[in-house]
């Protein structure tokens, strides 16, 4: 498995660099992203739950990452978190199990 602090922090970096070389990119996923963030009918914590879902189903390790990261400031535990991957193996079946595993071991890396 990742060290997911120190992966992390490598794609924030990277995402550094690309920002230099494309910053209308970078700034308009920016925009994208954090447009969630204005939602009045889910709270953070339940919006970054669907986020790891969604990035187990896509199988994308930097948005497991991040949205872990998130969800543990949101105050996630271990228990949301294992409901809402079992979300996404029930949709997404055995890649979803396997990117589920990736998401526990960042979770619990990076909330020690």
């Amino acid at each position: 498995m990742l060290y997911w602090k120190e992966y992390r922090g490598a794609v924030v970096k990277r995402v550094g660099d690309l920002r230099g070389l494309v910053p209308e990119v970078i700034e308009g996923y920016a925009a994208l992203a954090t447009s969630g963030e204005k939602s009045t009918h889910l709270d953070g914590k339940t919006r970054e739950m669907i986020a790891l879902a969604v990035a187990v189903t896509t199988r994308c390790d930097g948005c497991i990452a991040s949205h872990v990261e998130a969800a543990i400031k949101h105050g996630a535990t271990r228990e949301e978190l294992a409901e809402a991957l079992g979300v996404a193996i029930a949709l997404n079946a055995g890649a979803a199990l396997v990117y589920s595993a990736r998401t526990l071991d960042a979770f619990e890396q990076m909330s020690a």
